[in-house]
């Protein structure tokens, strides 16, 4: 296998990871009924409906669409890095309109700006490390995106592994007793 053929298996084994984190969260891949859908159009902030954005699922945003950047534009280098950008922004939002339409999630435009940015920052940190690694730049991006994938495909293999598990609610449904009071005297 060459190594751009290596680099293209490894950017597919990321982008599944990176789907099944954002639908899923590592959960076994399920659709939710249509009573859970949520959708916050304001970034950010809280709105009547929904929380502030919190500042760690933000930075966790970022952090994991940081090497789409550098997948994307050591993958196709001829591309103006605006065209790239779109193409991350393209599939936050594809992921978004798919969480809203499975109800495995809350669709949020703050996703959509913060995975774009990460992206963005991943081919800024591509652009400085051709800066300063010239020729040497695409074997050690490909290095690096190589460990990370596989640092990544380790920490999933270990989370599958553990008795222990983060289980976020979903799909239960309480029945409501009527006609049914308690007073007291």
């Amino acid at each position: 296998m060459t190594g751009r053929s290596a680099l293209r298996v490894l950017f597919v084994l990321y982008l599944v990871l990176l789907v099944w984190l954002v639908l899923w969260k590592l959960e076994i891949p399920y659709a939710g009924d249509g009573g859970l859908r949520h959708l916050k159009l304001v970034p950010f902030v809280p709105t009547a409906e929904h929380g502030a954005s919190a500042p760690s699922e933000v930075v966790a945003n970022l952090l994991l669409f940081v090497p789409f950047g550098l997948y994307l534009g050591i993958l196709v280098p001829s591309r103006p890095w605006w065209k790239l950008a779109a193409v991350v922004a393209a599939s936050s939002l594809f992921l978004e309109i798919t969480q809203y339409v499975l109800a495995v999630g809350s669709s949020d435009v703050t996703d959509v700006i913060v995975n774009t940015a990460g992206g963005v920052a991943g081919l800024g940190l591509l652009a400085l490390a051709r800066r300063g690694l010239q020729d040497r730049t695409r074997t050690v991006v490909t290095r690096m995106c190589s460990i990370g994938t596989v640092i990544a495909l380790i920490a999933v293999g270990l989370f599958i592994a553990s008795p222990v598990r983060y289980a976020p609610v979903r799909d239960i449904h309480i029945p409501v007793v009527s006609g049914a009071s308690e007073t007291s005297d």
